[in-house]
């Protein structure tokens, strides 16, 4: 299983303000260095709540280019970029660039975008979320896959779109799909490589969501075992910082404990056959990346013991 770890480009808590560049590329380069898989780049232009001040963000995919070229090992991936920002033929060609400018390290995560109001407030669409991302994905996955595309939809068209330069690998980065509900769950065992389920601190809850990925592949005639788990996990120090109030419908629930704790807790998602867990730290500091980061060499010194046994 590999661990991977969310770079954040929002508006922190600990600075008051949003990460400088220097200071985004610092926590990129300590995460690799410390022995992260991949790094993660959340897709938000704002973030607004009823009632509450407006909190900025830096956009994603401009980082992710910065990062891209920065980092040697690391996989670099999108969690997920919101389709509803950008055109989806577009998005595919970038991805395949992003492909090459990081030789081959690239993952493509899409998600239907949000009901939050930054869409609107950037003159985004908002409606029919759903349709407009299974549009999407019938331009972005064959374009990544055989380089080219003849579409017409309701929302997006992509007539006679043909992928060139092709980027360094054959079929292109992997697509991951993210989110839930029965429809999403199609769309991913029908289009994507990896799917992924957010914010379960709990490797058995688990249990429902995967049957539920199984029952959409068997639907579409898929082996579910082509689709790769991705599980986005939050996890808190509490000692270190109280982290902010869990949000009904957002967060269930922050992973903590010891490291040896943690570490136990990422073997329980390597049981349950995840593929990629993703980290997100609290706070975001380099302190607590390096006790993440010590938490995964447990969890490592631990399965390379199972394999042993």
């Amino acid at each position: 299983m590999k661990i991977g770890v969310v770079v954040m480009l929002r508006h922190l808590q600990e600075l008051g303000r949003a990460p400088q560049y220097s200071e985004v590329r610092e926590r990129a380069l300590q995460a690799e260095a410390a022995g992260f898989d991949a790094l993660w780049l959340y897709d938000h232009l704002l973030y607004r709540g009823a009632g509450q001040p407006t909190v900025g963000a830096w956009e994603c995919w401009t980082m992710l280019a910065a990062l891209a070229e920065v980092t040697q090992r690391v996989e670099l991936g999108t969690l997920v970029l919101s389709t509803p920002f950008r055109n989806p033929a577009l998005v595919a060609k970038m991805a395949s660039t992003i492909d090459e400018v990081s030789h081959g390290r690239f993952i493509l995560g899409v998600g239907a975008g949000s009901d939050d109001p930054e869409g609107a407030a950037f003159g985004m669409p908002v409606s029919h979320r759903m349709a407009r991302f299974a549009e999407a994905l019938q331009i972005i996955q064959p374009l990544l896959r055989e380089g080219r595309v003849d579409f017409t939809g309701t929302y997006y068209q992509a007539r006679d779109c043909e992928m060139t330069p092709l980027g360094p690998r054959a079929s292109g980065p992997p697509l991951l799909v993210g989110g839930s509900g029965p429809r999403l769950l199609r769309l991913a065992a029908q289009y994507a490589d990896l799917w992924n389920i957010a914010y379960r601190s709990d490797p058995a809850s688990l249990v429902a969501p995967q049957a539920q990925l199984h029952a959409a592949c068997t639907t579409v005639g898929r082996d579910p075992a082509t689709l790769g788990v991705t599980v986005h996990v939050a996890v808190a120090y509490p000692d270190l910082v109280v982290p902010p109030s869990v949000r009904a419908g957002f967060v269930p629930a922050y992973l903590t404990g010891s490291t040896e704790e943690i570490a136990a807790a990422m073997q329980g998602y390597a049981q349950m056959g995840v593929a990629h867990l993703i980290c997100v730290c609290t706070p975001y500091t380099a302190t607590a990346l390096t006790r993440l980061a010590e938490a995964v060499q447990v969890y490592r010194r631990m399965r390379s013991g199972n394999r042993e046994a």
